[in-house]
């Protein structure tokens, strides 16, 4: 499997190819046909910036069972679909921004699919040709909003509530990943993407049905039980197997 990031570089963001402690730099994103300078320098961690440059965030509710019935919701006939806006993206290592307007915050961690190449209309079976690669999201949700507004714009849209990264992972299998969240060390969410409703290529081929997806578009899998309120100081962990971890702090706006 092959990783990738965005980091900060005193020329602005550069992708990079990640070997190790080490970081490839790349003449663009890699999804656009990115290749390497020739540039290798080191980098830490805090210098990874959000992965992705999406046009859209698209993502998915209730698409675990367990999830949908902790929240009193049945599991829809078909995806069930709302969007986030780019300027909900959130670096690693970055704070969620609890909004004043909302007294309950979730996380709610999740497979994220990265999109490879232009698509309309791709069926099923020919749908994860156009995956480019697999990244760690946290669809950060006012829930007290989502209730009460009915439509889940607003609850799902504020500003950092995108957590994403810290890499984008090529090669991956998305059929069988553990997803963990934690906060401040106590687990709160343990899944697999087997679980899933609707799978990677079920999920690709609804989405593109209804919009044109672009190189490096995001993908929300939607997330398994044990969603749990973010609180001011809270520090929270999503980890998928063979994709890293992606953390963030939590402070009150």
């Amino acid at each position: 499997m092959n990783a990738y990031a965005r980091l900060r570089r005193p020329d602005g963001a550069r992708y990079a190819a990640i070997d190790g402690e080490r970081a490839k730099l790349l003449d663009r994103a890699p999804w656009r046909g990115g290749t390497p300078t020739g540039e290798v320098v080191p980098f830490t961690p805090a210098e990874l910036d959000c992965p992705v440059e999406p046009t859209k965030i698209l993502c998915v509710g209730r698409n675990y069972a367990a999830h949908a019935a902790e929240l009193g919701n049945a599991v829809p006939a078909s995806p069930l679909w709302f969007s986030k806006p780019p300027s909900s993206l959130l670096s690693p290592g970055g704070s969620v921004r609890l909004p004043p307007e909302s007294e309950r915050v979730e996380h709610e961690g999740e497979l994220a699919i990265v999109i490879g190449k232009r698509v309309r209309r791709i069926a099923a079976a020919s749908a994860l040709e156009c995956v480019f690669g697999y990244t760690i999201a946290c669809d950060v949700t006012a829930r007290d909003l989502q209730k009460s507004d009915g439509q889940w714009t607003r609850a799902k849209g504020f500003d950092t509530f995108c957590p994403v990264g810290p890499f984008v992972v090529v090669g991956a299998d998305p059929s069988a990943l553990g997803i963990r969240v934690s906060v401040n060390g106590t687990e709160r969410q343990n899944g697999n993407t087997r679980q899933m409703v609707f799978g990677i290529a079920d999920l690709i081929a609804h989405a593109s049905g209804m919009m044109t997806l672009e190189p490096g578009d995001l993908i929300l899998t939607g997330t398994p039980e044990g969603v749990g309120p973010l609180l001011d100081g809270d520090r929270c962990r999503v980890e998928i197997d063979g994709l890293g971890a992606l953390e963030f702090v939590v402070q009150r706006e």
